[in-house]
Formats: structure tokens, C-alpha cells, sequence
């Protein structure tokens, strides 16, 4: 799978369309997302908001809300809840962010009593097709945790990679990326990825090949691997790229973006259902992407 737009054929075997819950769905950039996935039937949609905007916006771009795939709701306060509780109320499987702040979502997430709160830490998990590879590349994590310590460092790693999993690659290769591949005790970078690396060995982390410090070239490049000469199941063949803070993942994956056209779909993993949390300035293509993206990786709830 070296394309985003393959990720459709994983909905085949679905039996039944699963059901996106968006909060606050008037958005242009969101209903023509919701468009081509109702033109191309492969989900349903439970549209939250003002219905008065809702329609205004629906009838620009051409979607037609009387479709038995679309629900609208009315709601004007507190959307993120709604759409929430939707999700408790099993009236759907995923939960969309639309043109409402990404603190009122999230808030409405992680209540305690009527959120989507599990175990799991929660972690961005974006998916690239970026020109002249030939695969899908991941990046992890680029949007939800600023800072992260060893242990949240191995949360992530294991989100990003049930989702690899659940898209069909059983052992993604996860580069744990550094300035250097050394390690080196002025770079924690560096010494929080040998820890992560020996922990893979040693089965405390599963079912993922995983290496690092490995500096970007040696994670994605073979010429770069053979030139330094370096052994390793990882370098240059990377499905997963950690990232060592939250810096570093903004900067790498709106580089993809800009200078490398990279299309892009990402979800935040770890509550009870996918949640699609793209940016309000995101193009329709890339909302669509998350879409596809969120609807193949689901998990039971």
C-alpha cells in the first residue's frame, strides 16, 4: 500500500458503514469532505452544529443533506459534548473535529465521567504519501504531547503502531529518530531512544521492529545506511518515525506538507474510538484522508 487514497479498499470488507460524529460540522472544508466520502458510500455521518449554517454551506458545495448517510443535529452550545455522547450513546463509531477550538474537544474527551477516556495515553498519528517513496510513511507525535518521558515515549510507539497493525502491516519497523546515531548523554534524544531500542529487544515492547538514535537520513534512506555503513532491520526502511518532541513533529510534518506536497491523514489514538482532530485551515483532501484513515484503523467498542 503506497497510496492514501488505497486505503479505501480496507472498507471493502466492512459489512456495515460506520456512523462520523462531527462537532460543529459547519465548516466548508469539512462538508466537502463529507461529500466525496457520502458520493464514494463508505460511511454514514451525524452532522452537530447551527442547522441553519449547516444548510447554508451544504447547499455551496453541493451536498445534499437529505441522503439517508447524513443526520443533522442541532446544537449551539457545548458541541464537543454532543458529539461526544453520541459515541457513548453508540449513535456512532468515530468522532470528527470541525470548526470548534481542539481544547473544547478534547475537554469533552477526557471527562472523566462522560468522556472517551481509556488506559491509553493519547497520541497524534499522522500517515504521509510522500512523493518518489514507494510506501506509506508514519510520524509520531506531531500534535498531542510536548515533551514526552521514556514511558509515554513507548505509549506512543505502541498506538502508532496498533494502527500500522490494523491497516495490515503485522511488524512495522519504528525509527526512533535523534540528531546522531550515537548515543550521547548531552542529546537525551539519544538515550531515551537505546532505552526504547533495548526494551523492543527484550519484549517489553511488541510487535514492532524498532531502532534508534537513528538521525532522519539513516531512518528513510538506504544510500545514507550504506554509506555509513550501518547494520539494521530499521535503517532505511522506516514505516514509523518517532519523533523526540512535539517541536520536532510539527516542524517534520508540515515539511512533508509544504516542501515535499506530501498528502497527509492523521488521527489521535488511544480514546475508546479514532478521533479525527485535523486542523480548521486543512484542505478538504486532507480531511478526507483522516476519514479513510480513521474508518480502516477502528477498533471494536
Amino acid at each position: 500500500m503506497n497510496t492514501l487514497a488505497s486505503l479505501r479498499n480496507l472498507l471493502f470488507a466492512q459489512t456495515e458503514k460506520k456512523i462520523i460524529s462531527v462537532a460543529n460540522a459547519g465548516d466548508e472544508q469539512v462538508l466537502l469532505a463529507v461529500k466525496q466520502a457520502v458520493e464514494m458510500k463508505i460511511c454514514r455521518f451525524l452532522l452537530l452544529g447551527d442547522e441553519i449554517e449547516i444548510n447554508k454551506l451544504a447547499k455551496k458545495v453541493g451536498l445534499d443533506l437529505s441522503s439517508t448517510d447524513i443526520q443533522t443535529e442541532h446544537v449551539t452550545e457545548e458541541v464537543g459534548k454532543a458529539a461526544v455522547l453520541a459515541i457513548r450513546q453508540k449513535r456512532a463509531h468515530v468522532l470528527m473535529k470541525g470548526l470548534l477550538p481542539t481544547k473544547e474537544i478534547l475537554q469533552a474527551v477526557l471527562d472523566k465521567e462522560n468522556g472517551l477516556r481509556t488506559k491509553s495515553v493519547l497520541s497524534h498519528v499522522a500517515l504521509f504519501e510522500i512523493p518518489d517513496q514507494n510506501r506509506l510513511i508514519f510520524l509520531t507525535d506531531a500534535a498531542m504531547n510536548i515533551a514526552p518521558n521514556v514511558q509515554l515515549k513507548k505509549n506512543i510507539i505502541e498506538n502508532a503502531v496498533e494502527v500500522a497493525r490494523n491497516l495490515g502491516n503485522t511488524c512495522p519497523n519504528v525509527a526512533l529518530l535523534a540528531p546522531v546515531e550515537v548515543v550521547n548523554e548531552a542529546m537525551p534524544s539519544t538515550v531515551d531512544a537505546a532505552i526504547l531500542t533495548t526494551m523492543q529487544n527484550r519484549g517489553q515492547i511488541k510487535y514492532c521492529n524498532i531502532d534508534g538514535p537513528l538521525a532522519f537520513d539513516l531512518a528513510i534512506s538506504p544510500e545514507a545506511v550504506q554509506h555509513k555503513h550501518l547494520e539494521s532491520p530499521v535503517a532505511g526502511n522506516a514505516d514509523i518515525l518517532v519523533v523526540p518532541s512535539i517541536e520536532v513533529g510539527n516542524a517534520l510534518y508540515k515539511s512533508f506538507v509544504y516542501f515535499a506536497k506530501a498528502k497527509v491523514a492523521s488521527v489521535v489514538w488511544g480514546a475508546k474510538v479514532p478521533i479525527i482532530l485535523t486542523s480548521r485551515s486543512d484542505s478538504a483532501e486532507s480531511k478526507w484522508y483522516s476519514m479513510l484513515l480513521s474508518l480502516c484503523s477502528q477498533k471494536d467498542y
